[in-house]
C-alpha cells in the first residue's frame, strides 16, 4: 500500500518507537516566541542544561508588541515577557528577530518569509497555529511549555501518530470569494472537532490553484477545526515561494526530495471529505466559535442548544437576523491568518477610492516588517490611510487580547483573524470572522455587504 504526504514525512524523522505507540520524532525546526518560552528556558538552568540545537531554535516577537509605539511598552507583564526573551535569546546563543528589525513579526510569518519553512520539514512552536506551516508540506504543529522545554533540551519530542484524513476541494472559487472563506465553511458544515485525532491533507484542484499565502490562511485554521496538523503537497508553486529566501541555502541539495513528497495514488486515508467550491459564498461567523457562521446570504440559525443560547446573548444578536442587520464598531485587518502582502493588495483595490464609514474604527496591521515595507514600497499604506484606515506597526495586534490593540467591550469587529472566542479581542468583545474584502468592505459601508457584488 502507498504512503500519504504525512506517512513519508513522519516516517522520515522517526528516532525510536512503533507505530501505534508514542515515537521520539527528530525536530528540524523550533520557532519561539515570547509568551511560551520562558519557563522551559529556566528548566534548562535549573537542570544545567545547554540549548541542544540553537542552529535550527529562532525567536521573534509579535504576541505583546504594540503597533502605535513599539518601543513604548506600558504593560508591566508584557515587557516582563519581552525582554526576558530578549535575554535569553543571547544566554543562549538563539537567533531573534528582535523588536524593530527588518525579519520582526509574527511567528508564522516569519518562518515562511525568511525560508525557515521549508517542503518535509517537522517545526514546532508554543503557538497553537503553528499548523500554519504545513502549508509547504512540513510537519507542524503547536506545543506546549513542557513540551518545549523537552525540545530545547533534546532537538526531538514523543508524539503519537495520528489517522489520515483527506479534504478534496475542488472548482473555480467565485469572485470575491477567498481562502479564509472555504476554511471557515468547512468549520461551519463539520464542527470545530471533526478531525480531531488526525492529520489533515487538503488536497484537489482548488488548492493547486492557490497562491502560498492562501494557503497558509487555510492550514492556519486546521486547528480551529481540531486537527494539530495541516498539510498540502508541495509543489512548483511552493518551490518558488522558497527558492532565493535568506535560509533556503539548501535549496538545490533538497528540491529532489521535495518533490517526491506527495500521498501516492494507492495511499489509504482513513476519511475522505469532498468540497465543491464552485458555487461557495462569502462567510460570516455570528457566534463565540468559529463553527457558528453563515453565507453571508443565509439568516442566522435557530438555537439549537444551551451554546447556542450562550453565544447569541453574549453576541446581542437574534435567530432570523442577518450579516448585515448586525451594528459594526470595529474592523482589523490582521493577524497570522490574513496580513500577507496579497491580503493587503486584495484589500485594497476596494478600499482604493472610497471612506471608512464614520461609525467604524478600523485598522490594518501587516504582520511582519517584511510586509510592511513591501506594501508602502506599492503605495498601499497610502490608499489605506487615506480612506481613513489606522496604518499600524506589525504584530499579533488586535487578533487577541494580550497588547493594547482591544476591542472595546459590547463592540462588534469584522476581523480577518482566526478565533472568535469571547474575550478573544477584549473583555466583552464580539468578533466576526471574515475574509480581507468582507472585513475591509464592512468597513467603507459600515455593515457587512456583499463583497461578490463588490469585487470586479
Amino acid at each position: 500500500m502507498g504512503r500519504t504526504l504525512f506517512d513519508k514525512v513522519w516516517n522520515k524523522h522517526v528516532l525510536h518507537g512503533n507505530e501505534g505507540e508514542p515515537q521520539l520524532l527528530y525536530i528540524d525546526l523550533h520557532l519561539i516566541h515570547e509568551v511560551t518560552p520562558p519557563q522551559a528556558f529556566e528548566g534548562l538552568r535549573i537542570q544545567n542544561r545547554s540549548l541542544r540545537r540553537p542552529d535550527l531554535t529562532f525567536a521573534t516577537l509579535d504576541h505583546n508588541v504594540p503597533t502605535i509605539d513599539i518601543f513604548n511598552i506600558k504593560d508591566e507583564i508584557a515587557n516582563k515577557q519581552i525582554t526576558t526573551l530578549q535575554k535569553n535569546a543571547k544566554d543562549f546563543g538563539v537567533h531573534i528577530f528582535d523588536m524593530g528589525s527588518d525579519e520582526q513579526g509574527i511567528v508564522h510569518m516569519v518562518g515562511p518569509e525568511t525560508g525557515l519553512t521549508q517542503p518535509g520539514k517537522t517545526i514546532v512552536c508554543g503557538d497553537s497555529h503553528t499548523a500554519t506551516h504545513g502549508a509547504f508540506g512540513a510537519i507542524a504543529f503547536g506545543i506546549g511549555t513542557s513540551e518545549v522545554e523537552h525540545v530545547f533540551a533534546t532537538q526531538t519530542l514523543w508524539q503519537t501518530k495520528p489517522k489520515n484524513l483527506k479534504i478534496d476541494i475542488n472548482g473555480k472559487l467565485p469572485t470575491g470569494v477567498y481562502a479564509k472563506d472555504i476554511i471557515l465553511y468547512l468549520i461551519n458544515q463539520y464542527g470545530v472537532d471533526f478531525d480531531t485525532g488526525y492529520a489533515l491533507e487538503f488536497t484537489g484542484e482548488t488548492i493547486k490553484s492557490l497562491s502560498m499565502e492562501a494557503r497558509m490562511t487555510i492550514c492556519n485554521m486546521a486547528i480551529e477545526a481540531g486537527a494539530k496538523y495541516g498539510m498540502m503537497q508541495p509543489d512548483k508553486t511552493t518551490f518558488e515561494y522558497v527558492k532565493g529566501r535568506p535560509y533556503a541555502t539548501n535549496f538545490d541539495q533538497s528540491i529532489d526530495w521535495w518533490q517526491t513528497l506527495y500521498s501516492d495514488e494507492d495511499a489509504y486515508f482513513d476519511k475522505v471529505i469532498e468540497l465543491d467550491v464552485s458555487n461557495l459564498e462569502p462567510q460570516v461567523t455570528w457566534g463565540t466559535n468559529p463553527e457558528m457562521g453563515v453565507n453571508f446570504s443565509s439568516p442566522l440559525p435557530e438555537i439549537k442548544d444551551s451554546n447556542d443560547e450562550r453565544a447569541y446573548n453574549y453576541m446581542g444578536l437574534k435567530p432570523g437576523q442577518k450579516a448585515e442587520d448586525i451594528e459594526l464598531g470595529y474592523v482589523f485587518l490582521g493577524s497570522c491568518t490574513n496580513a500577507r502582502l496579497s491580503d493587503l493588495v486584495e484589500a485594497s483595490h476596494i478600499v482604493k477610492g472610497n471612506k471608512v464609514h464614520p461609525n467604524i474604527t478600523a485598522i490594518v496591521v501587516p504582520g511582519s516588517r517584511t510586509v510592511k515595507k513591501e506594501t508602502e514600497a506599492l503605495g498601499l499604506d497610502v490608499i489605506f490611510k487615506e480612506a481613513g484606515f489606522e496604518w499600524r506597526e506589525p504584530g499579533c495586534s488586535m487578533c487577541l487580547g494580550m497588547n493594547p490593540d482591544q476591542v472595546p467591550e459590547g463592540v462588534h469587529c469584522a476581523s480577518t483573524s482566526n478565533r472568535n472566542f469571547e474575550g478573544r479581542q477584549g473583555k466583552g468583545a464580539r468578533t466576526h470572522l471574515v475574509s480581507p474584502a468582507m472585513a475591509v468592505a464592512a468597513a467603507i459601508n459600515g455593515k457587512f455587504v456583499d463583497v461578490i457584488k463588490v469585487v470586479v
